[in-house]
């Protein structure tokens, strides 16, 4: 089968795409025809041994999948047949989804809505569930809050954005430049700011946007400013903290222990598969139901896997701003 793999770690031009053996599925692992897959800042982080996890080369890069099953569990929750996404993929040990074929334990995987895409589905993975599990298990958030998720326009962004006017709250956000303020908007977006505006006084808008404070502060910068951000969390405000590995901001105790605020951190990948189905199952509703839908900002074919990488990197890594939504890389054309 051809996939995308390295064979040490490297820049983004050391992917490789060439033939690998098709993948042996183990017990519980049901066998899928990738469509399509997406690329997030954790592989970036993956392939360049940034993150030090248990990594077998070659190593097939990509978290993220959607496809059919072409090869199922006998008693199992899917047939051969069956439309699936899934992610956790290419972590801890596994390999990734960047090949025609990959072997997925199938408490991984979860039923592809009927009008969805494998490119709509594998763009909503990792992103979508990190979104969830930030909002409604680490979170909490309820119905009438307000929530703020700095870069409305990125991969989790704009899923906060979504998920969050599901459940009715408010969302202020930050986007750059006015193209991308008003597809903010259109995905719901209550407040949109403007993050290039030399003149942009953050705090001032999010405190005329919410006198209260920000009940969830959805954080998805790497170097978070923890000085700005506590004193404008409302009294019992969250903070989710999901980026930023290096990073060692200052915190103002005094305004964050005396108002019951709360910092939590969570990586995905922590949680169980049963935990993470939760999210799954209410992201496939809110699709049915036209209240969710993943933006796609670039596609590319499974031969240039290693660009698609690369315009990745540039843009969230290094600020190139030509990105906005997911980086999709189609193994099947017609996905």
């Amino acid at each position: 089968m051809k996939a995308a793999f390295i064979e040490q770690h490297g820049p983004a031009d050391s992917i490789r795409v060439a033939e690998l053996p098709e993948p042996r599925p183990g017990p519980g692992d049901v066998v899928v025809k990738v469509g399509a897959t997406a690329f997030n800042p954790v592989d970036l982080y993956l392939r360049a041994g940034t993150i030090a996890m248990p990594m077998s080369f070659p190593y097939v890069v990509g978290c993220d999948l959607a496809g059919t099953v072409v090869q199922a569990t006998p008693g199992g929750r899917f047939r051969v047949g069956d439309r699936v996404w899934g992610s956790n993929q290419g972590l801890l040990g596994r390999q990734g989804t960047t090949a025609e074929f990959v072997a997925v334990a199938e408490d991984w995987l979860y039923p592809t809505p009927d009008h969805m895409s494998d490119a709509e589905a594998a763009a909503w993975a990792l992103v979508g569930l990190t979104a969830h599990l930030g909002l409604f298990h680490r979170g909490q958030l309820q119905e009438g809050e307000t929530v703020f998720v700095p870069g409305g326009s990125g991969g989790v962004g704009h899923l906060v954005i979504q998920m969050a006017k599901a459940v009715g709250a408010r969302v202020a956000t930050t986007a750059g430049g006015a193209e991308r303020g008003e597809r903010c908007r259109a995905l719901g977006a209550d407040l949109v700011l403007d993050h290039r505006d030399p003149n942009l006084d953050l705090a001032a808008a999010l405190t005329e946007f919410a006198p209260e404070g920000i009940h969830l502060w959805y954080e998805t910068q790497r170097e978070p400013n923890l000085e700005l951000s506590i004193p404008l969390l409302a009294r019992r405000g969250r903070m989710i903290l999901m980026a930023g590995r290096t990073a060692t901001p200052k915190l103002p105790l005094g305004p964050f222990y005396t108002t019951n605020k709360s910092l939590l951190g969570f990586a995905m990948f922590n949680f169980t598969p049963d935990e993470q189905r939760v999210c799954a199952e209410a992201m496939n509703q809110w699709a049915k139901q036209g209240r969710l839908k993943p933006v796609i900002g670039a596609t590319y074919p499974l031969e240039r896997a290693a660009e698609a990488q690369a315009f990745l990197e540039a843009n969230t890594l290094h600020g190139a701003g030509q990105l906005f939504g997911k980086v999709v890389v189609l193994i099947t054309p017609t996905a």
